[in-house]
């Protein structure tokens, strides 16, 4: 098991260097020339200046000198990573400078750092409440396969599935916000409030609840169907008809037999989500007006703040590859029968 992981992450390295390398050479073709930006007010203060022109351009030559655009592609992608000195200095990813923010002017961690546990609190919140959900509604659709109400539980999934999940936001904020008013239609926090200690969280999960039932629902329906498919077929394997044929109870057959058969491809859903609770969810957080990394991987595009948008796809690559490992490890759990010792 441990040759396998130490594998498994020289291969993960190799792969981080191969797409950081891609994303870098991507966003250095996009025409947009920070020095120039930089240069504009250093430019409003020379308008009565005959030299005006050539100064301009000096100051444009410097700046690119300092920010290290002035070098090749290659150059600049080894001193992002901090491989490369750029002025003669190694400050990169790997000495801790994860780039620096000209939206914010700050450093792009500390720009993620609110946004990223504002992800996390409700992501987390709804892949629990989404898992708690489906998979006994799935379990219970797979026994009861072919019954009316696993026909009426198929439909409304059908239905739920789909509904693409910014219509749902519009019908829930109209029906919750708006006509019964028990909900705010968006933002973080009550405006102008300063609440601390346990009236701040009241106040925080307030606003986050029609976000938070907005994402549960839009996720049930393809997460019900998919464990009961898996479920299904797993009923239907030799091994639980024997088990049935034996005389165990069918609360043992389905929970301690089935269900273990259907786990390989449900771990792959559950692990999943839980790797996309740190990945956003733009189309939520823009409707819904929150602070968090889906909006403000948005927010950084059209700022033109690629500092920030690199450091967000890195760390989306990171963790995608994380979790394509947890899920082979958890493969090996659940079924002694997938070997990854070698």
């Amino acid at each position: 098991m441990g040759k396998y992981i130490v594998k498994r992450i020289g291969y993960m390295a190799v792969v981080m260097m191969i797409l950081s390398f891609l994303m870098f050479f991507v966003y250095s073709l996009i025409p947009f020339d920070r020095a120039v930006v930089e240069a504009e007010t250093y430019k409003q203060g020379l308008k009565n200046n005959p030299r005006a022109g050539e100064l301009y351009e000096q100051r444009v030559a410097q700046l690119r000198r300092e920010l290290g655009t002035d070098q090749n592609v290659v150059v600049r992608y080894l001193g992002w990573l901090g491989l490369g000195p750029i002025n003669g200095k190694y400050n990169g990813i790997l000495q801790g400078n994860f780039g620096w923010s000209y939206k914010y002017s700050r450093p792009a961690n500390e720009v993620l750092s609110l946004p990223m546990v504002n992800t996390i609190f409700i992501n987390i919140f709804a892949t629990i409440l989404g898992l708690g959900i489906t998979i006994p509604l799935g379990i219970f659709c797979a026994v009861h396969r072919g019954s009316k109400r696993d026909t009426a539980i198929q439909v409304a999934t059908i239905v739920g599935y789909s509904i693409p999940v910014f219509i749902t936001a519009i019908l829930f904020i109209w029906l919750f916000a708006i006509n019964l008013r028990w909900f705010p239609v968006s933002g973080m926090k009550t405006p102008g409030s300063n609440y601390t200690g346990l009236q701040e969280l009241k106040d925080r999960i307030y606003y986050m609840l029609l976000p938070l039932i907005v994402m549960t629902f839009s996720s049930l329906g393809g997460m019900t169907r998919y464990v009961r498919a898996s479920m299904s077929e797993a009923l239907s394997l030799d091994c639980i008809r024997t088990a049935r044929a034996k005389g165990l109870r069918e609360r043992a057959v389905i929970y301690s037999h089935a269900f273990r058969n259907a786990l390989i491809p449900i771990i792959t859903l559950i692990i999943g989500w839980f790797v996309g609770i740190f990945m956003g969810s733009i189309v939520i957080e823009n409707i819904f007006g929150l602070n968090g990394i889906g909006s403000l991987y948005i927010r950084s595009l059209n700022d033109k703040d690629f500092e920030v948008v690199l450091l967000l796809q890195m760390f989306y690559v990171l963790i995608t590859l994380l979790g394509n490992l947890i899920v082979d490890l958890a493969y090996g759990l659940a079924d002694p029968r997938v070997r990854v010792n070698k």
